[in-house]
């Protein structure tokens, strides 16, 4: 199962508030610009900047 556009299309990163990149394969969502990665954990994405890993 994969998020919803709707939901897609309103969220950003918490850090910087740029765009996210859904990656499904990888279950996460990438900031390009901070270079970060936010898991997605059963469909409902984690955006706590302390939860991202860097890319």
């Amino acid at each position: 199962m994969s998020l919803a556009p709707q939901l897609l299309a309103i969220l950003v990163c918490p850090k910087c508030r740029g765009a996210l990149d859904y990656r499904e394969a990888e279950s996460s969502l990438v900031c390009r610009q901070c270079a970060l990665r936010y898991p997605v954990r059963d469909d409902i994405p984690i955006l706590l900047v302390d939860e991202a890993t860097p890319l």
